[in-house]
């Protein structure tokens, strides 16, 4: 005990005798010494193992202002690419018709990510918000966060050298402004509104000549029910608290494991944030944000998952048959309002484009080449995003921050509503556990759909959530709840929670099973569905997770085996019978789809024995990953859904089915052809390459109802599965043990910088192939006994 509290003073007198002598550029090998103005903005930045950053602050511009600098630090290229972004410069440095990352908006080609966000610039709709008086706009704290970054993000340009080759002696890294700062949380927010939007807003143009096509009603509900999916395929998330009932000593315990993009500008990044007595947080910010948007602190820890509830509807509007830009409302013609937007283009003149607006927001005509929304000479379609008037996400962070219990997590939620498109799970010391699907959706109830849907609509709402509402009735407006933060949207009271069951569990399908015994009903239609078939993701984890509660005594140790369990719920229900079908094949072959005869009979005995796990050294998983995703999904199953018995249906492997044979067939060719044995280690095929070594990865993908969830791509030629593209991100498990410290493991699996010249561009990539943890060092003895310690002192010159 001694000598840990000799370490403990050796080490507070080393950080004081550091605040004052470092060189603010410690942290990136810079041997120069600072000589800092006074009066200043100026943080303490506490480097721990892998990079990670406890930045201490005496107030919140001063916060804002070491998150910043670390975050440049460690992403300068993808911040300031993201910038660019929001600026609406992409085509003047990048070229019109590359394309974006998607990070913050689906914009195919950068001309009409910067027609979009320019139009937003033009339109001060940014500004506007920001002048809001909180509750419904951001807070001074919120605002003081945004101006500190943006200050700190300029004060490590000025203090440093970009070393990253992305960005290296770039033109566009710039210094930028709170106000890009905003715009940037601006453009989170309206990720699945106006941001799926943007390619169908700033194309739209009036029609030139007669006529009355109308999109097909089952074509339009096919392809939204398949866009809305695709946010949880590709960027969903898995979360669990367990309540005191279930865990070894009364505490609550929380499992976050996000399935967010590896590359880009939504990945996240982590740090510990304080201001003494005021705030301390740990957790993972979306790069850009000055809030910690995953985390935990002394007394509760939350997580989020990808939410069903469809942020967005669309206005059916009856244009005036003498002017296609004015629509008719309760009989009298409105005049659309027209945006002329210009935007520098590279190497070419500048573009100029109109776009047009609407009482309910933007005409659109597409979402994605898959769902077109003809302007005719009748008709057209305005995209209502109330997202757009929610720049409250930061308060809501803030606020969660700041919480002693799931209680008052889900008041902060209540005063503010600042969150677009996801859940919060939570758990707290006192062991209370905490599911709401709080988040800002139009407001369109059941009794609005049934009532005002179009035909189309009567179609989309109840197959896809999407609303398509009569633009031409004023009592078709979405009204307002009394206690709902902005017009047109829920109120707090409708939104679908569940306090203090044994277990809350989501893996991004509707409230309904947030915890299997207590379900959850009575939720309008655009929240999510209920009675529906469950993805295999979410039926693995209730397996698992009701297990885990039903057997209780649960410790941090049982959730960090269960990120890693890597059990394969589609193997548990088919690999036996698809072993047994292969076996049976006559001659021990099947036609593949070429109409080629394949011998598969070394498949069988590979599926029969493969452990139905997706762990690097499994030998199998890889034959049946690429056996499942050939089969079609129609033709998978005899046994159907059923509401009854939704987490155990469908299931058996309909082996009957010609679809079977020939995926098997095609499954084992496509494995011969790349050189790759049936038997070979997942881990052999399925990597990461970080700086020209391979990293192998553990994981699956989401029809394999993997908990720790990858989506590598396919490159036989190079050996297999060769990057991942989204997946298991920053993942914490937390509970408590009586002490003033939390007691919480993370793991951030890309790492924390994407400079390949950085010392953690993979060391946790490299534990997370090893299935290691960071053990959270959140409390000040932890931190200052940290054998990496490192200090900087930062401030303005």
């Amino acid at each position: 005990m001694r000598t840990r509290l000799r370490r403990i003073l050796v080490a507070a007198v080393a950080l004081l005798t550091a605040m004052s002598a470092l060189p603010a550029a410690a942290a990136q090998g810079h041997s120069r010494q600072q000589h800092p103005s006074h009066g200043g903005l100026s943080a303490t930045i506490r480097y721990t193992e892998y990079g990670i950053p406890h930045i201490l602050a005496k107030n919140y511009t001063d916060l804002g202002f070491g998150t910043g600098w670390a975050q440049a630090a460690d992403q300068v290229c993808t911040l300031a690419d993201g910038f660019v972004t929001v600026r609406g410069e992409r085509s003047r440095f990048f070229g019109p018709d590359a394309a974006p990352d998607f990070s913050l908006s689906s914009a195919a080609r950068n001309l009409s990510s910067d027609l979009y966000f320019q139009g937003v610039r033009e339109a001060r709709t940014v500004e506007k918000l920001l002048a809001e008086p909180a509750p419904r706009g951001p807070s001074r704290q919120a605002k003081d966060l945004m101006r500190g970054f943006a200050a700190g993000y300029n004060a490590w340009l000025e203090q440093n050298r970009v070393t990253d080759p992305a960005c290296k002696g770039a033109a566009w890294v710039r210094p930028v402004t709170a106000l890009d700062v905003a715009a940037r949380g601006f453009a989170l927010a309206v990720l699945g509104g106006q941001g799926r939007g943007v390619d169908g807003i700033t194309a739209a143009q009036p029609p030139t000549t007669t006529s009355t096509a109308a999109p097909d009603a089952q074509d339009t509900a096919r392809a939204a029910r398949e866009l809305l999916a695709a946010d949880t395929a590709d960027m969903g998330s898995n979360a669990v608290a367990f309540s005191g009932t279930t865990t070894a000593n009364g505490r609550g315990l929380l499992l976050g494991n996000p399935h967010y993009p590896w590359q880009g500008g939504r990945r996240f990044w982590q740090s510990q944030q304080t201001i003494p007595g005021e705030l301390n947080v740990s957790g993972g910010s979306l790069l850009g944000s000055a809030t910690v948007s995953i985390g935990h602190n002394a007394k509760v820890a939350w997580s989020h998952t990808v939410a069903t509830g469809v942020p967005l509807n669309l206005h059916q509007l009856t244009l005036d048959p003498a002017d296609p830009t004015a629509y008719l409302v309760d009989g009298k013609p409105e005049k659309m309002t027209k945006r002329t937007v210009t935007v520098r283009v590279k190497d070419g003149a500048p573009v100029t484009r109109t776009q047009w607006w609407t009482r309910y927001g933007p005409v659109v005509t597409s979402f994605g080449a898959s769902l077109p929304l003809p302007w005719s000479s009748t008709t057209a379609y305005a995209l209502n995003d109330p997202n757009s008037a929610n720049l409250r996400a930061s308060d809501t962070a803030l606020g969660f921050s700041k919480a002693r219990s799931t209680a008052e997590v889900l008041g902060s939620l209540r005063r503010t509503q600042g969150l677009p498109w996801v859940n919060t799970v939570a758990a707290d010391s006192g062991g209370h556990t905490l599911f709401t699907q709080s988040q800002v959706l139009p407001r369109i109830t059941d009794e609005l759909a049934q009532r005002c849907s179009t035909p189309l609509g009567k179609v989309t709402y109840p197959s896809a959530g999407l609303a398509i509402l009569d633009g031409s009735r004023g009592d078709c407006a979405l009204g307002s709840d009394p206690d709902a933060v902005q017009p047109g949207v829920f109120g707090p009271a409708k939104m679908p929670s569940l306090r203090d069951a044994t277990y809350a569990e989501n893996s991004n399908d509707s409230a309904w099973l947030s915890n299997a015994d207590k379900p959850l009903t009575g939720y309008e239609r655009v929240f999510g569905t209920i009675g529906t078939q469950r993805s295999l993701r979410t039926r693995g984890a209730i397996e698992d997770v009701s297990a885990m509660a039903q057997r209780g005594r649960l410790t941090v140790r049982d959730l960090q085996a269960q990120q890693f369990a890597n059990r394969v719920p589609a193997g548990d229900l088919a690999a036996a019978d698809a072993a047994k079908a292969c076996a049976a094949l006559p001659g021990g072959t099947a036609t593949g789809s070429g109409g080629t005869a394949v011998d598969v009979s070394a498949a069988c005995g590979v599926l029969a024995a493969w452990d139905r796990t997706v762990n690097t050294d499994s030998r199998g998983a890889l034959l049946f990953d690429r056996l499942w995703r050939k089969i079609p999904a129609a033709q998978l199953w005899k046994v159907p859904f059923s509401a009854a018995d939704p987490v155990h249906t469908p299931n058996t492997l309909n082996t009957a089915s010609p679809a079977f044979a020939t995926a098997l067939a095609d499954a084992v060719t496509e494995l011969r052809t790349a050189g790759i044995a049936l038997n070979s280690p997942l881990g052999q095929h399925q990597f990461v390459v970080r700086n020209g070594q391979r990293i192998a990865v553990s994981g699956g993908t989401e029809s394999l109802g993997v908990w720790n969830k990858v989506e590598p791509v396919w490159d036989p030629a190079q050996g297999g599965y060769t990057e991942v593209t989204t997946g298991s991100s920053y993942i914490q498990a937390v509970g408590w043990d009586g002490s003033r410290c939390p007691v919480a493991r993370t793991l951030l699996s890309y790492s924390q910088s994407s400079n390949p010249n950085s010392p953690h561009h993979s060391d946790q990539t490299r534990l997370y192939s090893r299935e290691k943890w960071v053990t959270s060092r959140f409390c000040e003895k932890d931190i200052l006994t940290s054998p990496g310690l490192k200090v900087v002192h930062v401030r303005e010159r």
